[in-house]
């Protein structure tokens, strides 16, 4: 079981890593967002860039989950609540590998 979570674990990692790394990549388009009275080119660059910023830290959020799941993998203290210490349940990890809370306490 150990083995399947590590495994999944650093391929999620690796997938987030990806997402991250192309969603921070520089836009293509050079050049200053200009704001106007109507709806424009600039206000819709200006909106994609929020929503990009909510993603990124979306997407860090998940990767220190991951990598707190890693870390109590390597300790030995993977598949525990780290609130109450009780076990997590095997389809919680199962769903959710990089869990490190059970359902109570999530």
């Amino acid at each position: 079981m150990h083995d399947d979570a590590g495994r999944l674990l650093a391929e999620r990692e690796e997938r987030l890593v990806a997402e991250l790394a192309e969603l921070t990549r520089p836009p293509d388009e050079v050049g200053a967002i200009s704001f106007g009275k109507r709806v424009g080119e600039g206000t819709s660059m200006a909106v994609d860039r929020l929503a990009a910023v909510s993603a990124q830290e979306h997407l860090l959020a998940m990767l220190d989950e991951v990598r707190r799941a890693q870390q109590r993998l390597a300790d030995g203290s993977y598949g525990t609540c780290e609130v109450c210490g009780q076990a997590i349940p095997a389809g919680r990890l199962e769903a959710r590998p990089w869990a490190t809370r059970c359902v109570a306490h999530s």
